[in-house]
């Protein structure tokens, strides 16, 4: 039979619970567990912790038989997968207060020829150094932009693009894929 004292420290055997022995009285154990509650065990249900830990034994099982039995095996994986991290999706905002500090006096002629200029700069940039996609943020206005870019985007063979994630850009994105060709 073990003898437990005030001030022990001990685990609760089938359950992930340790505590401090409070009061020993009539063969029952109160314990004030870690959680901060005061809970009553029966000797056979409790373990001392410390350094004789190891000097314990249940029946004809040691402390560390107990406690491989009651560890949950964890299920051996055979499967290696590769966590690969995609590179984030380069996007260039096409909105003229983006592109110049001040647009005062740019006719609007001189503001979409600056806008094409740059989304052309881009994917010729894209193509060269093998960027698959690309996203260019348009906005919705009234459509030029996107019309421009839909016509300038349309005159390259190796170019697939559509619009972009609605969730992400709403209307106002074009995703551009760029098709790498197997030299």
């Amino acid at each position: 039979m073990k003898t437990f004292n005030k001030g022990d420290k001990v685990m609760v055997l089938d359950d992930a619970m340790e505590g401090v022995v409070v009061a020993v009285a009539n063969n029952r154990i109160t314990v004030a567990t870690t959680d901060g509650f005061d809970l009553t065990f029966d000797p056979k249900e409790l373990l001392k912790k410390g350094a004789n830990e190891m000097n314990f034994t249940i029946g004809s099982q040691s402390m560390n038989q107990v406690k491989q039995e009651k560890e949950i095996p964890k299920p051996r994986s055979f499967v290696k997968e590769k966590k690969t991290k995609e590179a984030p999706v380069p996007e260039f905002d096409l909105h003229i207060e983006k592109l110049v500090k001040n647009f005062r006096g740019m006719s609007n002629y001189d503001i979409l020829t600056l806008q094409s200029e740059t989304a052309k700069r881009h994917v010729e940039f894209a193509i060269k150094n093998r960027i698959p996609k690309i996203v260019f943020i348009h906005g919705v206005g009234e459509g030029v932009l996107k019309s421009e870019l839909d016509f300038m985007l349309g005159r390259y063979d190796n170019i697939v693009f559509q619009d972009a994630n609605y969730q992400k850009y709403g209307s106002g994105a074009t995703e551009i894929y760029i098709k790498q060709n197997s030299k």
